[in-house]
């Protein structure tokens, strides 16, 4: 049988809801169970009871949303339920995933405060792997469910929820999961996934939080570029080795960035966020759609963030030569990760870095690609309406805004079967919290569990998916 540790955690309960801490309990009890995500192919035994102890943990503590939910595996590891309601059309898709993205064997070395497996609940936090990515997300939800279920609530629309199991490896328990909607016909109405958070640090001189609604995804593609050489023995190397051709390329790659183009959503999270910016730039934004070519060129001067709001970028991943010290390489690799812009597309991101190449020598193979996102509806469109009365509901101080999502999700699945996919984690997130995801320390406030909650409960009982909603465009 396999265990695993239920820490102790010193809790403090002062400042905090009785709704928030228990959210932070049952997220540092399903951090303690380490879902990474499995390699391809059949899940190994070891993975199977990981992923198997996770959904009885689940089980265990949302009993009323798995007694009222048509529960059903899809793909490898992910679920997919169906909480029944009052009207089966246009139902609505809450989605979030179990899987997590690994850490090394010496975590300490990487500057991790915390083991990444423990839950450890300390200063006003929960550590540990997951907790934003994206447990903290999937506890917040199961628990404005299941409380709404104990207080004899159901759903007008038929609610479906789906968590993935292998997010972080393409997906393809929610392409499985899509394929079962489709199939029988189901069309969402509205779709939440992951994506973009409750940001605070995340735009010059904006000093409260800015709730980014993903309304798009980039595309997504890898590429692998590859050099070919004689090789032989390491005394005798050549004038140009596979490793410094491919060199050559990947600093090619870096010098010709693609072209900035400002699209007509980073537009309209500009102008919605000018208001409540310091003056000097309050003027630029709120004429951000007359001003896209100076925008282009400004915003990438403030960080990464900002830039790759607007252009695809090219990210050098993996490196690959010789298998010995002295041997030379009979052929170099490098793995390109590529965000391809919504308004360009693979091809042309394909192309662009050819062009920037320029050596017929280093071979580009496209290893795997997904076209960006269509882009859902903002303005006075329901959905959007809901989105923003729930942030209202929860995060009173924030400015609601939509943009183009830098990462990918599940959610991207999705697309084709749904008119409207949103993106949004309603958890508060500062600088250094959005940056540990994927990277050590990676934590989330007790506070900001509570708030999710409460976005969740406001969601779920407000008046686009309540008792009108049915007859609603």
């Amino acid at each position: 049988m396999m265990r695993f540790r239920r820490r102790a955690s010193a809790v403090p309960t002062a400042d905090h809801s009785a709704e928030a801490l228990r959210a932070a309990e049952h997220l540092a009890r399903l951090v303690r169970i380490p879902t990474v995500t499995p390699p391809p192919g059949p899940l190994s035994d070891a993975d199977a009871a990981v992923f198997t102890a996770h959904r009885k943990e689940l089980e265990a503590i949302y009993p009323r949303v798995f007694a009222a939910a048509e529960v059903e595996t899809a793909g490898r590891a992910g679920l997919l339920l169906r909480v029944p309601g009052q009207f089966t059309e246009r139902p609505v898709l809450l989605m979030a995933h179990q899987d997590v993205v690994p850490v090394p064997a010496d975590w300490s070395a990487e500057g991790w405060e915390h083991p990444p497996f423990d839950g450890v609940i300390a200063g006003g936090r929960v550590h540990g792997r997951g907790t934003l990515d994206d447990k903290g997300a999937m506890v917040v939800l199961l628990e404005a469910l299941d409380s709404l279920l104990r207080q004899g609530w159901s759903p007008v629309r038929d609610l479906y929820l789906f968590f993935g199991g292998d997010e972080e490896l393409h997906g393809a328990a929610a392409v499985e999961a899509v394929r079962v909607l489709e199939e029988r016909g189901i069309e969402p109405w509205m779709v939440l996934d992951e994506g973009g958070a409750v940001a605070t640090e995340a735009f010059p001189t904006l000093r409260g939080p800015m709730a980014v609604i993903g309304a798009s995804e980039k595309g997504i593609m890898t590429l692998r570029l590859s050099v070919a050489s004689l090789g032989g023995h390491a005394s005798t190397p050549p004038r140009q080795s596979a490793p410094g051709i491919l060199a050559r390329a990947l600093v090619e790659i870096e010098e010709h960035p693609f072209p900035a183009a400002v699209h007509d959503v980073t537009i309209e999270m500009l102008e919605g966020v000018a208001p409540h910016v310091a003056r000097p730039m309050r003027g630029l934004l709120m004429r951000a759609g007359r001003r896209r070519a100076v925008l282009g060129r400004v915003m990438p001067r403030f960080g990464p963030e900002l830039a790759a709001m607007v252009r695809t970028t090219a990210a050098i991943t993996q490196l690959e030569g010789s298998p010995a010290q002295n041997v030379l390489a009979t052929r170099a690799s490098a793995v390109i990760n590529v965000r391809v812009a919504v308004g360009s597309s693979c091809a042309e991101a394909t192309a662009h870095l050819v062009d920037a190449i320029d050596d017929a020598r280093v071979t580009v193979e496209v290893v795997e690609a997904t076209e960006p996102s269509p882009v859902s509806p903002t303005g006075d469109d329901a959905r959007w309406r809901a989105l923003g009365a729930a942030v209202a509901a929860s995060y009173p101080d924030a400015v609601t805004v939509p943009y183009i999502m830098l990462a990918a999700s599940d959610a991207r699945h999705v697309a084709r079967i749904s008119p409207a996919v949103y993106r949004f984690s309603p958890l508060r997130m500062d600088k250094a919290q959005r940056e540990s995801i994927h990277g050590p320390n990676e934590n989330v406030e007790i506070d900001a569990l509570g708030a999710g909650v409460a976005f969740y409960r406001a969601l779920l009982t407000g008046d686009a998916l309540g008792p009108s909603a049915p007859g609603q465009p």
